[in-house]
């Protein structure tokens, strides 16, 4: 691997991270809102930058006067964020409603409980109690921290994880360093997992020490409040950026983490790299689960993997509560040397290191289990750091593997903060343990609905742009795939891509470096004629994903003839490179990523039922698709066991399809004498010359798009998982195209 070292040229200043918020309260958009839209509008500023608080994590409350819905009295009730709710994206459903009088009244049922304290089970059970005070009938499940906010006597409550207040929470001197920045305004609470023994903490905090405006959650987080909304929501930003203005005035700049121990690659180099190694990776991961992918190589992570500090520091781990569940106790830090060693020992390496980790994740839960902990989830790690190359995060879906790069970029700038004034704390294994393996969070993860059918598998979709592979698209994305559509229109493939991201939005979660933050669709240029263009788009596709699962080529040429049905060898040429070549050289690409996955696969291959009817008129369309046809059980062979290869063979589809211009419509009219006006629109004349190759068949119906795509998407999936190698004719019933 040819090196070329590159600086962190961007960091320049103590200010590049450790930066003061900007207050965005719009009084006039504040004031045209109810009190629990105000709410909303406040938890979406706090969420809106993962620098205060990340992905799902931290949370807000206002305490309102209601009707009671059956006595008609004005009652105080608690707007909290409801459990796995995310500030940054929550709506109004997102948060729940109880009745606060009831809230404070379960401390009375807690006391008169046997061994109630921390981790008892008497302190999970009042969980169980929070809907029984639930208002209006309110759906939303309350969270966890529910008494966090309920037993601080203010109206208004802000809890968030902003990076520079857990710098402070984390550093071995970060009490002494709180009173240096806040004097008594600000209290600290020892490290104590989420629930109802930090709620009553807070409390007893509050009244030992009046007067304070906030606390410090000792390796977790900031809580503030007030009576007013905008008040909190600015004194959250004051608190922030005092913290924020200390750390940086501290801040080490290129020194920090000890100082560069290895230079990164040019971007092009890393690029190439994550696009040969990715794939590797996922296939070793998929040991227990296939997961999708994360890439981020900013200069800040890169500073930190580079470092000389960074495989001490990864190996302490994380310390926010909210990070377990998704960058476990710790990374993997893979120790490779960029400038001195290639891409063959970096796999080793990887090898080596999942086998280690693995071993030690495993050792790490039997020493810290009892009998009552969950089953091991998985010991593979989530986070992997890669000096001179960057950080891949995975996950279940493109969402949750953003979030989970999301915490670990947070987790850096907090180590980085920590280590600036002091030295950086984890939490001791057997806390972060007890957070991971929490029955409560178990039972969260229970409650989630199965996975579908396509859930974890990234999916090409070529010629995406209109017809069949257009249809396809969304097909895929609502049975859980995620998805590159690739046309040799790149705008048209982009408008795929971003019709349906209309639809299902971009998710939650905000990292990921390039292509690699995107959502669970993408849109490229491909020519299948171009073995550089095929490469360059599954490159950018393993950028964004992390391998490929399975291919449908639905991009087709049909040459139409002059008006005396001649055709010059040039379109001969075109229609075998497109439907023929351009299929292979599709399969050939794949195959490499295929390859290093070592995972089961599947590809479908458009061809047409022309592909066995000999026709007047369509010679090199026929010709070339008849060779589309053998292509298939070809590829079959060559890619098995682990890739299926199968074809869908239509008669012509008419709808929305891009090979059917106006131009072939009414040549292909004209070939079977049907009349028609040269006026009329070409949508009429296109369901004309529908309704005739419908009248051909069997059916006496038209083919639809989506009795394609219903084909093409159970060939792909595991629904015909013992079929490769066949045509499957979707032709309403050509005599002349039955089995021969």
């Amino acid at each position: 691997m040819e090196k070329t070292k590159q600086k962190d040229s961007t960091i320049s200043s103590t200010t590049d991270y450790f930066r003061q918020v900007e207050n965005k309260w719009d009084d006039k958009h504040a004031k045209s809102l109810e009190p629990v839209g105000r709410l909303v509008y406040r938890s979406n500023l706090l969420g809106s930058d993962a620098y205060i608080n990340n992905t799902g994590g931290g949370n807000t409350s206002s305490k309102l006067v209601e009707k009671d819905p059956i006595s008609g009295e004005d009652v105080n009730v608690l707007w909290v964020k409801g459990s796995g709710g995310d500030l940054r994206t929550a709506k109004r459903p997102n948060f729940a409603s109880l009745y606060q009088d009831r809230l404070i009244s379960l401390q009375e049922i807690y006391n008169s409980k046997e061994n109630t304290g921390l981790k008892t089970p008497a302190e999970d059970e009042m969980v169980q109690m929070y809907a029984h005070c639930t208002f209006d009938l309110n759906p939303r499940t309350p969270s966890i921290d529910t008494p966090l906010h309920s037993f601080i006597p203010y109206k208004i409550v802000d809890h968030t994880h902003p990076v520079p207040i857990i710098s402070l929470a984390t550093a071995d001197n970060g009490k002494e360093i709180m009173k240096e920045i806040y004097g008594d305004e600000v209290a600290w609470v020892e490290w104590m997992r989420p629930g109802f023994e930090l709620g009553l903490a807070l409390q007893r905090t509050i009244k030992k020490n009046p007067g304070i405006k906030g606390i410090i959650l000792g390796g977790h987080g900031l809580i503030n409040w007030a009576d007013d909304d905008k008040e909190c929501y600015e004194l959250s930003l004051e608190l922030i950026n005092k913290a924020a203005e200390y750390v940086a005035n501290h801040e080490k700049g290129h020194s920090s983490f000890g100082g560069e121990k290895y230079s990164s690659l040019t971007e092009d180099e890393r690029h190439d790299a994550i696009a040969d190694i990715f794939p590797y990776i996922r296939g070793l991961l998929n040991e227990e689960n296939r997961f999708i992918g994360t890439y981020q190589d900013d200069d800040l992570t890169l500073q930190f993997i580079n470092s000389n500090d960074a495989e001490r520091l990864a190996e302490l781990g994380t310390s926010c509560p909210d990070h377990f569940l998704r960058t476990k106790i710790k990374p993997l830090y893979v120790n490779w040397n960029p400038e001195e060693e290639n891409s063959e020992q970096l796999k080793k390496k990887i090898e080596d290191g999942l086998a280690d980790y693995r071993k030690d994740y495993a050792a790490y839960y039997n020493q810290c289990k009892d009998e009552e902990s969950p089953d091991m989830r998985g010991a593979n790690p989530t986070v992997i750091l890669i000096p001179g190359i960057g950080m891949i995060a995975w996950g279940k879906s493109k969402s949750e593997s953003r979030v989970t790069a999301e915490f670990y970029t947070a987790a850096i700038g907090v180590m980085r903060g920590a280590e600036s004034i002091g030295s950086y704390t984890a939490l001791p294994k057997q806390e972060a343990f007890d957070i991971e393996y929490w029955a409560l969070e178990e039972a969260k993860l229970q409650r989630m609905p199965p996975e579908s059918e396509l859930s974890r598998k990234v999916v090409l979709v070529i010629g995406s742009g209109s017809g069949i592979g257009k249809a396809l698209v969304p097909k895929l994305i609502e049975n859980g795939g995620t998805v590159a559509c690739l046309d040799l229109n790149e705008e048209d493939a982009q408008e795929t891509a971003d019709e349906v991201l209309e639809d299902i939005g971009m998710g939650i979660g905000v990292a990921g470096s390039g292509i690699s933050g995107s959502g669970d669709v993408i849109g490229l240029e491909c020519d299948i004629t171009n073995r550089e263009s095929v490469r360059e788009a599954i490159k950018q596709t393993i950028l964004a994903y992390g391998g490929v699962d399975m291919v449908a080529v639905t991009a087709g040429l049909f040459p139409t003839p002059d008006e005396d049905g001649h055709l010059p060898d040039s379109a001969w040429d075109h229609s075998f490179a497109v439907n023929v070549k351009g299929n292979f050289i599709v399969a050939d690409e794949v195959a490499a990523v295929w390859k290093k996955q070592d995972c089961d696969g599947s590809m479908v291959i458009t061809t047409s039922a022309n592909a066995v009817v000999a026709k007047k008129g369509s010679m090199a369309y026929d010709t070339s698709k008849s060779a589309a046809n053998h292509l298939v059980r070809e590829l079959s062979i060559e890619l098995s066991p682990n890739i299926r290869v199968n074809g869908v063979a239509p008669a012509t589809v008419v709808e929305g399809s891009s090979m059917f211009p106006r131009n072939r419509v009414m040549a292909s009219l004209n070939k079977y004498e049907i009349e028609f006006d040269n006026s009329v629109e070409t949508e009429v004349l296109r369901d004309r010359l529908a309704n005739f190759y419908a009248n051909r068949t069997l059916t006496k119906k038209a083919i639809s798009l989506e009795q394609q795509i219903e084909a093409i998407y159970s060939l792909l999936s595991s629904r015909f998982e013992n079929t490769t190698g066949h045509i499957i004719p979707v032709d309403g019933g050509l005599t002349d195209a039955f089995m021969r």
